[in-house]
């Protein structure tokens, strides 16, 4: 094979340029000077290890020959994974995703080239490097064959978890598209993909969807576990530590989440049922630090979550220690949420309770991180503080609350959200004093611009 002459003539136009002789830049590049001379003469070709070392010795970026180098690999009929990989590292960590998929896309025409993308693509997306891990999974995913099998599923589930992020519609469409994949799935993996999927539908408010994925996630979690503690089962099967905490803690969760999705719709019977699976956990075994934190932690939510159900069917007796429970908490977010909730529904005045917790709610409207529950979470609080300022007849503040209730819908493009702050705006407009209406109005158009340009977006619940 011949090497690329504009790469040998830009080191030997550097060298008589600046009259470096060939054992001279050996040293400055940490290379062998016969090394150097055969690459001048073009007697042999450039390794990636051997490229880095020339562009440094030269003073140039580390990728600075990359497009050229590139050109020498993609017309090498001769193949040669060992020699095209540390390429292809490198241009995933210098980001240079214009040279990776020029080479990908002729590795491809292979098949048995697959596997190893599909390991660079791993190594990727454990890495951080999102943008070249998504390129690599999608093309390993249109080039699988075998459409049942399980490097198609996980390549799946790694662009669902890439694709989420703060725009809930496009966040909906990614987990459609993996659903069906999930069940493909080693089962310890979909112990993870369960839970995820329940979490992305619960900042959906997909109710149905969060219930049916956490039950599922129940069922197998009780499986593994068995399987695990069973002596006479565990020993066919392979054995791996869950990535999310110990393994009972993903079927104490599935319940939790059961039934927070079973309060959301009303169903606060079933819900407490739910409640107390994870409150009575003397069934699991383990007793290590790690196990007794988490169920410490279940118990404590348990409590938590009892008073909010009692509370969300009208027994507002539980309000005062329910709000002496969460005061020594340091995140109370989804429970001054729980309990404005419950003042807008049984008009109960809970201003002394908002008082005491001010400080936190200042903090509430500061920036927001990427998780899309907290997201949701955020939006709803400040429009149900809009909603409760409003009954009161206290506007300056309702509206304020509003406003930025709308912003928050708006940067996570959740549709429901935003029409429902469109809704109660127009309800109590003639409260807003003018430069309010222009600064709603001036929100909403933007959202409107960024929507009217798509053919259109589903919409999720609130």
């Amino acid at each position: 094979m011949e090497i690329t002459p504009t790469i040998r003539a830009e080191l030997d136009k550097y060298l008589k340029r600046e009259g470096i002789t060939l054992t001279g830049f050996g040293h400055i590049a940490g290379m062998n000077p016969g090394t150097v001379s055969g690459i001048v003469s073009g007697n042999r070709p450039i390794s990636t290890y051997q490229l880095d070392r020339i562009t440094k010795g030269m003073n140039l970026p580390p990728d600075h020959f990359y497009d050229l180098f590139v050109e020498e690999l993609v017309v090498d009929v001769q193949l040669n994974w060992r020699r095209i990989s540390p390429f292809l590292y490198r241009c995933v960590q210098f980001n240079r995703l214009d040279c990776l998929k020029k080479v990908v896309s002729v590795l491809l025409d292979n098949p048995n080239y697959a596997r190893q993308l599909f390991k660079l693509a791993e190594d990727s997306f454990r890495n951080g490097y999102g943008k070249a891990a998504t390129y690599l999974y999608e093309k390993v995913a249109e080039n699988e064959r075998q459409q049942h099998s399980e490097r198609l599923a996980v390549c799946q589930y790694r662009l669902f978890q890439l694709a989420i992020g703060k725009d809930q519609n496009l966040n909906l469409k990614a987990a459609t598209i993996f659903e069906t994949f999930v069940n493909r799935l080693n089962e310890w993996d979909q112990l993870d993909a369960l839970k995820d999927l329940a979490n992305l539908y619960r900042s959906l408010s997909e109710w149905d969807k969060v219930y049916n994925f956490s039950h599922q996630l129940g069922q197998l979690g009780r499986i593994q576990y068995d399987i695990v503690h069973n002596s006479d089962r565990k020993e066919k099967f392979p054995q791996r530590k869950p990535s999310s905490g110990p393994l009972f803690a993903y079927i104490a969760y599935a319940e939790l989440m059961c039934a927070h999705a079973s309060d959301a719709i009303g169903d606060h019977e079933r819900a407490l049922e739910h409640i107390r699976c994870y409150t009575d956990l003397g069934w699991v075994k383990e007793t290590d630090s790690d196990t007794l934190h988490w169920v410490g932690q279940f118990q404590q939510w348990a409590k938590i979550n009892t008073y909010v159900n009692r509370l969300m069917t009208g027994d507002v007796s539980v309000l005062s220690d329910y709000a002496e429970y969460i005061s020594g908490e340091k995140h109370i977010f989804n429970e001054l949420l729980n309990i404005v909730e419950a003042a807008n529904k049984y008009n109960i005045d809970v201003d002394h309770i908002l008082h005491r917790f001010e400080p936190k709610i200042a903090s509430y409207q500061e920036p927001s991180p990427v998780e899309p529950f907290l997201l949701q979470q955020q939006a709803r609080f400040w429009y149900k503080m809009a909603k409760y300022s409003f009954n009161k007849e206290e506007y300056s503040y309702g509206f304020k609350c509003l406003i930025d209730a709308l912003e928050k819908s708006a940067t996570i493009n959740h549709v429901l959200l935003i029409a429902n702050c469109v809704g109660l705006f127009f309800h109590f407009k003639t409260h807003a004093a003018p430069g309010v209406q222009t600064q709603f109005q001036s929100i909403y158009e933007e959202v409107w611009e960024k929507n009217d340009k798509k053919d259109g977006f589903n919409l999720s619940g609130s």
